[in-house]
């Protein structure tokens, strides 16, 4: 997983940092954002999700050039109950790969001790 630096978690309060497997098996960091008060970057990518279950994933050029995106989206804040940040995007060549993966992504159990 990436290193964390002071740009990455934008301190406004508490961070807390998730791993996410994707459908085809690759792991993501993401970090956790207040829903209430959370505002899009350009550049970065998120996932909106009720529980384990992503209801959209995008970033805000996802919602400025796609209609359905941003019908998604709305729905999805209308009953979500968090929303996460991916610590790193990646390259933009694999921007709807991304988005395929972590749509269809669940959240790592911790391990815990017996």
């Amino acid at each position: 997983m990436a290193s964390l630096d002071a740009q990455q978690l934008k301190a406004s309060g508490f961070a807390r940092l998730v791993s996410w497997t994707g459908r085809s098996g690759r792991t993501y960091g993401l970090i956790g954002e207040n829903l209430e008060h959370f505002a899009m970057t350009p550049s970065d990518l998120y996932l909106i999700a009720k529980g384990s279950h992503p209801l959209w994933v995008g970033s805000s050029a996802d919602l400025v050039g796609d209609p359905l995106s941003r019908s998604r989206f709305r729905l999805a804040l209308d009953c979500a109950d968090r929303v996460f940040r991916l610590l790193t995007p990646g390259a933009e060549s694999d921007h709807l790969r991304t988005i395929w993966d972590l749509e269809g992504a669940e959240p790592m159990q911790a391990l815990s001790a017996a």
